[in-house]
């Protein structure tokens, strides 16, 4: 119910005694929690291994279902500091993803699209096929405006899926990836690329062909199989590299 004696329309209090619908304000910092962390919009590690069109979709898809949730309410802007989290926690997460900045993925996928309330900025991820219209999948570019009209549909959220971690993907393969023999693989390892050299610099007779391929591929691991890891533990060259 509402209570507001400023509030004079026709010479009475039209405020007074009036139903209104509003976001509850716990919800809103239940809402905001999955994008938080420490205090403050933190990346999901999670999601670094989707596409960034996975990753942008996923974000809108659950930013949209709360807004199209609560269009009916008087107060719908406030909705804008879940906008703030989750922009924040999905530009971190595409930074983490590859190791850049938030200013840089920001600049890269930022849109504007064409709403009933005018032009609205967003993020955008698409996916170019050949000869098919490209998927896109948007974040944002929802206007926080109370719409009288909204119909809503409850619907239980589907959760996300997640990818298996790249390595645990390159080991299910079992072949090796400096002979290219289907085998038991191992990993071998190393503590930082930076151990082996400029990661621009190409093989040389000082460079071994395990360490010239993890500096190709950006990799401090390399999945081998057992004659080839015998082979990197010797320190002789490599007869046959994929």
């Amino acid at each position: 119910m509402q209570h507001g004696d400023s509030k004079i329309t026709g010479g009475q209090r039209s405020a007074n005694g009036k139903v209104a619908l509003r976001v509850p304000k716990d919800v809103i910092k239940a809402k905001c929690a999955p994008y938080r962390r420490r205090g403050k919009p933190w990346h999901r590690s999670a999601m670094q291994n989707l596409d960034d069109y996975d990753i942008v979709k996923a974000y809108g898809a659950e930013y949209r279902g709360i807004v199209q949730y609560y269009l009916l309410a008087n107060d719908v802007w406030h909705l804008n500091r879940l906008r703030c989290d989750a922009e924040t926690s999905m530009l971190k997460t595409l930074a983490a993803k590859h190791q850049s900045t938030v200013t840089r993925m920001a600049a890269r996928y930022r849109a504007k699209i064409e709403t009933p309330h005018g032009l609205r900025k967003c993020f955008e991820a698409r996916v170019e096929r050949q000869g098919k219209r490209p998927l896109v999948a948007r974040f944002g570019g929802i206007p926080l405006v109370r719409n009288k009209w909204a119909a809503l549909a409850d619907y239980q959220p589907r959760p996300v899926a997640y990818p298996r971690k790249e390595l645990t993907v390159r080991l299910l393969r079992r072949r090796c990836e400096m002979c290219g023999d289907p085998a038991k693989v191992v990993v071998r390892q190393v503590r930082k690329l930076a151990s082996l050299g400029n990661h621009r610099a190409t093989h040389t007779a000082t460079q071994p062909d395990w360490a010239a391929l993890m500096l190709q591929k950006r990799r401090k691991t390399l999945v081998v199989c057992q004659p080839c890891h015998e082979v990197i533990h010797s320190g002789h060259p490599h007869a046959n590299t994929a």
